[in-house]
């Protein structure tokens, strides 16, 4: 079996969807500590060819709380969509990528990581990505454990034989080392190709739901497709 793993981020970039598309299993990173201005409450989209961040509004924002135990303020809802509909009105898909937005933006539970689980949720089924969701702190006493022990425990009692890492991890992990736990180490490596935004020069990297704005769905299908993985 195939494992990846990740803290959830806000409607994050493309090859996030392709780290929880290339396992079997993905587990949302919910008993890790919340950090502040970090992309679990924001991103970047499109406007006026340039990229605008966006973001949710935490109550009481603390690094000393876990990503289960932060809670969100509600009136972050109303600016999101404002700013959504501004920027994409235009655009090719912009009814089927708003109704999906709005869903997300308009989920009532305040709880940060049940928000951003839905929103994961959500646009996996957008995506067509079939992958099982489960969460870290399903595993009960791994939040105890070191970074790469709680890599090797969550393989080790859900039967997998393999751990998908994002690329940027390259430099934390070792082959080796995941290799004397019986654990094949990959590290995902995204080769998504740019598509049309407006007149625009192409701006990457930023959320998924620019994407959904203005691919239709086989493009998108095909570019869920498009990473490889480094082995060694």
């Amino acid at each position: 079996m195939i494992l990846s793993a990740n803290q959830p981020y806000f409607l994050p970039y493309f090859p996030y969807w392709q780290l929880i598309d290339s396992a079997d299993m993905f587990l949302i990173a919910d008993d890790y500590a919340y950090i502040k201005k970090h992309w679990i409450t924001r991103n970047y989209i499109l406007v006026n060819g340039q990229p605008l961040r966006i973001g949710l509004i935490v109550h009481d924002a603390s690094q000393n709380r876990l990503i289960k135990e932060t809670f969100l303020e509600p009136s972050f809802r109303d600016k999101l969509l404002k700013t959504i509909k501004m920027a994409y009105h235009s655009a090719p898909f912009f009814t089927e990528g708003y109704e999906l937005f709005e869903r997300i933006v308009s989920y009532e539970n305040t709880n940060l990581c049940e928000f951003l689980s839905f929103s994961i949720k959500e646009v996996c089924k957008h995506l067509g990505i079939a992958t099982k969701i489960g969460f870290t702190s399903d595993f009960e006493g791994n939040c105890l454990l070191k970074r790469e022990d709680r890599i090797y425990d969550f393989c080790k009692r859900s039967g997998a034989d393999t751990y998908v890492n994002a690329i940027g991890g390259q430099a934390l992990y070792s082959f080796e080392d995941f290799a004397g736990h019986g654990i094949k180490l990959r590290f995902l490596n995204s080769r998504t190709e740019p598509y049309k935004q407006f007149w625009h020069p192409f701006v990457s990297n930023l959320s998924i739901i620019d994407a959904i704005m203005f691919c239709p769905e086989e493009q998108l299908y095909r570019m869920l497709s498009q990473y490889s993985f480094i082995d060694e």
